[in-house]
């Protein structure tokens, strides 16, 4: 299982002193290790590489056996689109605020990461969605997200209307601030913040939940990931469309969002006893005692 991971890169939240200090003991124990190291290129401008390969997603993909991500979600939401296409494992280490998928403690990133290259470790599979932007039947825009893809009104003060429909099935026309698509790593995100429902990674299930909506009977609803998800924009009614809070595309009137389930998937390494349940007590604080 050691030999598994003889290739590591090193992925860190841009312009942090706070990972320029982790990233930096990190390289000093993998360099002890015998291990060879790649560091990401937007790592390396903002914090630097250390001594190490500076190397892109595509080089990374292509040559390294695991990808050790520091940072939040945000960091590692990145690293995850970014890698998809090419297998990689990842494995995050908390340097920013949740941390619901950096699940290594900073305080205890270099036993964990030593566990780990020992093989003690557990695997996670989470799957990506496909999202496009058809207009007029052609494709305009296309790309993957791995929490959500999020349909909201953009700049302007009112409601957009929007046509939701689930295998070709009309389902109604929702009048609201926008429409949350949400995966089971998605929904302990933006999703949550607006009631919508936690799902098990283990859960093959898409959830839609609708933002601020003008009839109250408009609730979130899980599907089958097996669905496929269309958003048609109303008459005068733009949109911004936003995947993972980290790209955006200005979609019109009359344009269908399609949202559908990748058959790309990314592979999570965890530390040992790592459990989604505790994970969530801890970071919801479901246990904590009540604030005088």
């Amino acid at each position: 299982m050691e030999k598994e991971f003889r290739r590591i890169a090193l992925i860190g939240k841009y312009q942090s002193p706070d990972v320029a200090g982790a990233l930096k003991s990190l390289v000093d124990f993998l360099l002890g290790q015998e291990r060879q190291l790649l560091v990401e290129e937007g790592t390396a401008q903002s914090v630097g590489n250390y001594g190490c390969t500076v190397a892109n997603y595509e080089a990374i993909g292509l040559e390294a056996d695991l990808a050790i991500v520091l940072g939040g979600d945000g960091t590692m939401l990145n690293a995850a689109r970014r890698l998809a296409e090419y297998g990689v494992p990842l494995v995050g280490v908390n340097r920013g605020r949740l941390g619901f998928m950096t699940d290594i403690a900073s305080d205890g990133m270099l036993a964990s990461i030593a566990a780990l290259l020992e093989g003690k470790f557990s695997t996670e599979q989470r799957f990506l969605l496909d999202a496009e932007v058809l207009r007029d039947g052609q494709r305009v825009y296309a790309t993957l997200a791995l929490n959500d893809v999020v349909v909201n009104k953009g700049e302007i003060g009112r409601m957009i209307e929007m046509e939701v429909k689930v295998d070709g099935e009309f389902i109604y026309v929702l009048r609201a601030d926008g429409m949350i698509i949400a995966t089971p790593t998605g929904s302990t995100a933006y999703a949550l913040s607006a009631n919508g429902p936690i799902l098990h990674p283990a859960v093959p299930g898409i959830a839609l939940v609708p933002l601020c909506p003008h009839a109250l009977s408009n609730r979130p609803i899980t599907l089958s990931d097996r669905s496929r998800i269309e958003i048609v924009l109303m008459p005068q009614h733009d949109a911004r469309i936003h995947f993972d809070g980290q790209a955006h595309y200005d979609a019109r009137a009359g344009d269908c969002v399609c949202i559908t389930r990748s058959q790309r998937s990314i592979t999570l390494l965890h530390p040992p006893g790592y459990s989604y349940l505790s994970m969530l007590r801890e970071k919801l604080h479901w246990s904590a005692s009540p604030r005088r």
